[in-house]
């Protein structure tokens, strides 16, 4: 009986060692298939990108370093620990990012992202428009180059929650009054901050939308709601991962790997935004049609060139 209790456990220990082993075995069968899946994904964005940018006849056909001019630069942030460069887009993920970059920069030990914290002013982030044209020009050439994208209208609509529907100092002095002074019938808006909070009164979103499709207004705009395209320059800088919010965890997961930097750097959590069609919709519901149809003509090339679909449910009804 002794015998074939120790025979029983050892077969269950055989049996939970197996199963273990079957069970990363899937999880490693997973990754790979993941990973393939989004490697795929990524050659389609980038050829996507290349056939935009080749039927776009404002664009240079020629995709030599040599077309970039150093005032393009100052959205890209370089490391040269690691040859990367990252072209940051507001209200896509940039702090994120802006923290791996600062993280990088800092060097091993890798420090925990969210020890960093005020990284859109922190002068340890480097950028490729302070190099030589030499060094900039080598750096385009021979350092991985990556990006992160929105759709862009909902990256709209990121942007007027954040700097416009409440109360942002600096945002409120330069655009909200002007807004509602324009296009909101307020001749004389509150201008202290005690003031404008107890009014309650801020542009509302069809204002926002009225400014930009505006042709007095002053361009370029604010970068938190330039087009990328003008932000990034895709169409001379050839990019090697082009990241989607809308996929953020993935491709954040999938970059890292790429990098061998997976088991080294964990990323905080992405924020797991639900901007369905619907909620769309119900934001562009006060806006015309007419001027949904002009904010369109103003941000198409970022619907093109990055795989984004024409949101016709908005434009043709």
């Amino acid at each position: 009986m002794a015998v074939c209790a120790r025979l029983q456990l050892c077969f269950l220990g055989f049996m939970g060692l197996f199963s273990v082993i079957m069970l990363a075995l899937y999880h490693l069968d997973m990754l790979q298939l993941n990973t393939e899946k989004i490697h795929q994904l990524q050659e389609q964005r980038k050829e996507h990108l290349r056939k935009m940018c080749d039927s776009v006849e404002d664009f240079p056909k020629n995709y030599s370093v040599e077309a970039v001019e150093k005032r393009h630069l100052h959205h890209i942030i370089v490391d040269d620990n690691h040859g990367i460069l990252y072209c940051y887009i507001p209200k896509v993920a940039c702090t994120t990012w802006k923290r791996f970059m600062l993280i990088l920069r800092h060097g091993e030990p890798y420090r925990d992202p969210m020890s960093f914290k005020r990284v859109h002013v922190d002068p340890k982030l480097k950028f490729l428009g302070g190099n030589s044209r030499n060094e900039f020009k080598a750096k385009l050439k021979h350092y991985r180059k990556f990006v992160f994208v929105r759709d862009p209208f909902v990256r709209l609509i990121s942007a007027y929650r954040n700097k416009l529907q409440g109360y942002e100092k600096s945002f409120y002095e330069r655009y909200g009054r002007l807004l509602l002074k324009k296009y909101a019938n307020q001749s004389n808006p509150a201008e202290k901050e005690d003031e404008v909070l107890a009014s309650g009164v801020f542009p509302s979103f069809h204002n926002f939308i009225q400014y930009l499709i505006d042709p007095e207004t002053r361009k370029p705009f604010d970068d938190h709601w330039r087009p990328m395209y003008q932000l990034c320059y895709p169409c001379l800088i050839k990019y090697d991962f082009i990241g989607h919010q809308e996929t953020l965890s993935e491709d954040a997961e999938h970059f890292l790997r790429i990098l061998k930097l997976d088991n080294d750097i964990k990323l905080p959590p992405a924020y797991i935004n639900v901007t369905t069609k619907d909620v769309v919709s119900a934001w562009f519901k006060p806006v015309p049609i007419e001027d949904r149809r002009k904010l369109y003509q103003i941000y198409e090339m970022d619907f093109k060139l990055f795989g984004y679909p024409k949101p016709v449910e908005l434009l043709e009804s």
